[in-house]
């Protein structure tokens, strides 16, 4: 089912955000870009071309003074920084989630359903696989690919 979305410029989504209680600072340097805080988490959204908007920097809890970047790892899921990484609580979830869907809705974006259900993590890191995502040439072998390949040499080398 499609829906409407009401697209925002650049101008007219500030003033929205302003409006709803979102505080807006001015990144240092640049010309139209804004970062945006509430609810203890942050984002920042610039000018795209014409008077449109994007999303600059994805949404994250603050921690310290930097925006976290939501991991999940399978089992828990952790705000990470440059300096740290943290359990997330529900708390943190839960205002982050309310944080994108209030921006979302800010910047005229659509609000997707598998979004809307829960907070959705930017990373996807699970314990138990690691270097999958490098080629299966560069990758090292398994102890059952090692133990195959030696039953497989070992039957082709006995007489029947």
């Amino acid at each position: 089912m499609a829906t409407n979305v009401e697209h925002r410029s650049y101008e007219e989504a500030l003033n929205w955000l302003r409006d709803h209680g979102f505080d807006l600072i001015e990144a240092p340097g640049t010309q139209g870009r804004v970062f945006l805080k509430k609810y203890n988490c942050s984002a920042a959204i610039q000018k795209n071309g014409g008077d449109s908007v994007k999303i600059f920097a994805y949404p994250g809890y603050m921690i310290g003074s930097e925006i976290s970047k939501l991991v999940n790892k399978g089992y828990q899921q952790f705000l990470k920084t440059s300096k740290a990484e943290v359990p997330a609580t529900a708390d943190h979830l839960k205002a982050l989630q309310q944080f994108t869907e209030e921006l979302k809705e800010g910047l005229g974006l659509p609000s997707l359903y598998n979004e809307s259900l829960g907070t959705v993590s930017e990373s996807y890191h699970y314990d138990r696989i690691e270097n999958r995502d490098q080629p299966a040439t560069d990758r090292p072998k398994r102890p059952w690919d090692k133990a195959g390949a030696m039953a497989a040499a070992v039957a082709k080398r006995s007489p029947a």
